[in-house]
């Protein structure tokens, strides 16, 4: 079973469509692209440096047209696909729910309405790795945190204001490491409410596609069929925490024999590694990177 991995926010990086553009037309996809969710993603996946591609209504809809240009150039059929946050829109358009434009432009405006809830109060994010889970769990609690994250066992991301996450990293709670992530507010918390309306509305408006093959949900590790489902399942996954690790231990059950992430390649794979030991792991970073698969 081939499955394929689009990655998320904090996967991208300065340069990053560059060694796509010489794939053909790539060029003239990500022309439409632009036009469609009003960005020059040519200028900013090729020119723009890393502070300007951290903002989450740039970064989001450029990782999806990198992911969607490496898919394209790969030429592959996945038997299952699955995103991470907003690797999730990539995903589903590879599947066939929407198309390639239709992701980009909803990842445009999903990133415009993060980072407008996110504008509105000082929350951000960070990532506990080790120690005792349910200590960790409780503190953060206790200091108004709530679960983001959760990519394998022992690294969980909490997000919430800032008061409470520097008051966690003093803590250190359970003997785990706690390390604030460079994000602008708490994602897939309660804190993305405001961003839940505007993504409503274009998702309803949207006539989706069943899929073509397994779609591994990020909320909870489903295998899901219907397209309309897929469609609303991304409302709720702006405030809802990502269960990677229940996605990795669905494709552990679906037997996957080959992993394949697409651009920009690398965080997914790491993760995988760990999840899937012994499955061939390939990371798209550049098309010299494409596999050859049996």
């Amino acid at each position: 079973m081939l499955v394929i991995l689009a990655p998320g926010q904090g996967s991208q990086s300065p340069g990053m469509l560059l060694p796509w553009l010489d794939v053909p037309g790539a060029a003239g996809d990500l022309v439409t692209w632009s036009e469609a969710a009003g960005l020059d993603l040519i200028a900013l996946g090729t020119g723009a440096d890393a502070e300007e591609i951290r903002d989450t209504a740039v970064a989001q809809p450029l990782l999806t047209a990198a992911a969607l240009l490496s898919f394209r150039a790969s030429g592959l059929r996945p038997d299952a696909v699955c995103g991470h946050s907003v690797g999730e829109l990539a995903a589903l358009a590879v599947a066939g729910v929407m198309t390639p434009t239709q992701a980009v432009v909803l990842a445009a405006e999903r990133g415009r309405a993060m980072a407008a809830a996110a504008a509105l109060a000082p929350t951000g994010m960070v990532a506990t790795l080790g120690g005792d889970a349910a200590a960790v769990a409780e503190a953060a609690a206790a200091a108004g945190l709530e679960p983001a994250t959760v990519n394998v066992a022992g690294q969980v991301v909490y997000g919430g204001p800032v008061a409470a996450l520097d008051a966690l990293a003093e803590q250190q709670p359970g003997g785990a490491r706690v390390r604030r992530l460079e994000t602008a507010g708490a994602f897939h918390t309660s804190a993305m409410a405001p961003a839940v309306p505007r993504l409503q509305m274009l998702v309803s408006s949207l006539t989706p596609h069943d899929p073509t093959c397994a779609v591994v949900a990020n909320a909870d590790g489903a295998v899901v069929s219907s397209g309309r489902e897929l469609l609303d399942r991304l409302v709720g996954q702006l405030t809802g925490p990502v269960r990677f690790d229940l996605c990795l231990a669905t494709l552990d059950r679906l037997r996957a024999t080959d992993v394949v992430e697409l651009a920009p390649a690398g965080t997914l794979v790491a993760l995988a590694k760990r999840a899937l030991p012994g499955v061939p792991l390939t990371a798209l970073k550049t098309p010299s990177d494409l596999p050859v698969l049996a």
